[in-house]
């Protein structure tokens, strides 16, 4: 199966009204910089916001706009940057999951609905299932399979190659699917923004 292939506008509308009725918000756009600027409308001045670590994130731009410091959020993750003391670290890690903004991205989503995220070390899960009031997940409708079967299938035999490969270059170590996280239905309509963009992004 093609991997990196944006689908036609007829599975990618039926998609969406799917994810839709199984009570995530979607959002679509056409390319990255309007992903980055969907973003930015979404989040309120003043709200705390962590992001997990995000191929999509940085390639749409996110990344670098945080670490330019122009925006009116509370971002988490210079609280964490800021400790020094080893030992508060993963306090702190486990506190952003209760930010009021949650970002990252999904590994694939089936035509009928399903989203599924695979995690190693699954320290965005708790936001993304429950303990965070919003999440917004960035996507590139290369995403999109058929049913679950090939959204597992994807998640094992591509995604997770590109982030071992990632995971060894970022931190000398190589990655897993240590956790699985599937979500059939979101019960709190609205917590969860899907924005997700016609142009192949991340992996």
């Amino acid at each position: 199966m093609d991997y990196k292939t944006i689908p036609q506008d007829e599975i990618i509308n039926k998609t969406i009204k799917a994810v839709k009725d199984r009570g995530i918000d979607v959002i679509l756009v056409n390319n990255k910089e309007e992903a980055l600027e969907k973003v930015k409308e979404l989040i309120p001045d003043g709200a705390s916001i962590m992001n997990s670590s995000s191929t999509t994130l940085e390639e749409i731009g996110f990344v670098d706009y945080l670490k330019e410091g122009t925006h009116f959020w509370k971002n988490l993750h210079e609280e964490i940057f800021r400790e020094t003391d080893k030992s508060k670290i993963g306090d702190l890690y486990r506190k952003t999951t209760l930010a009021d903004y949650f970002l990252g991205s999904i590994h694939a989503i089936t035509e009928d609905g399903i989203v599924v995220t695979a995690s190693n070390s699954g320290s965005q899960l708790p936001s993304y299932a429950f303990s965070s009031p919003h999440v917004i997940w960035v996507a590139g409708a290369q995403k999109i399979v058929p049913q679950l079967k090939d959204a597992l299938k994807r998640i094992r035999e591509y995604v997770l190659s590109l982030e071992n490969e990632r995971a060894q270059k970022a931190y000398g170590v190589g990655s897993n699917v240590s956790k699985l996280l599937i979500i059939e239905k979101e019960t709190s309509p609205g917590r969860i923004i899907l924005v997700l963009a016609k142009e192949v992004l991340g992996f």
